[in-house]
């Protein structure tokens, strides 16, 4: 077998470190922000998307487009779920967007006992 020139393989190296350090760049920056109507939420389903009651789903690391969804259904009545509908109210499309953002976002651990 033929060794590459150590230039070569120096080369490669750095470029390995370069992809991998500009994909931890871009991770960083895509972590959405913390919404402003996270507080009502977060009483029932926690900040980071663990439940904070019993019964109550745990939200972390769902799918972003079933979380929007969702939301939708609980805001326009589709989802005949009274607290959930009082507790959004008129939320509207951009903050429902940043909540389900927020959620999708976050990675689960380990639930409490008595929630999904």
């Amino acid at each position: 077998m033929v060794q590459p020139p150590r230039r070569i393989a120096s080369l490669f190296r750095c470029l390995a470190v370069a992809v991998l350090a500009c994909g931890a760049v871009a991770s960083v920056q895509a972590a959405p922000a913390k919404p402003a109507r996270l507080g009502l939420c977060a009483a029932c389903h926690g900040e980071t998307g663990m439940a904070q009651i019993p019964g109550a789903p745990h939200l972390a690391g769902q799918k972003l487009d079933y979380l929007r969804e969702a939301l939708k259904q609980y805001r326009d009545g589709r989802r005949n779920v009274p607290l959930m509908r009082a507790a959004i109210g008129p939320i509207s499309d951009a903050d429902l967007d940043e909540l389900a953002r927020w959620y999708s976002a976050q990675t689960p651990s380990a639930p409490t006992q008595g929630n999904p």
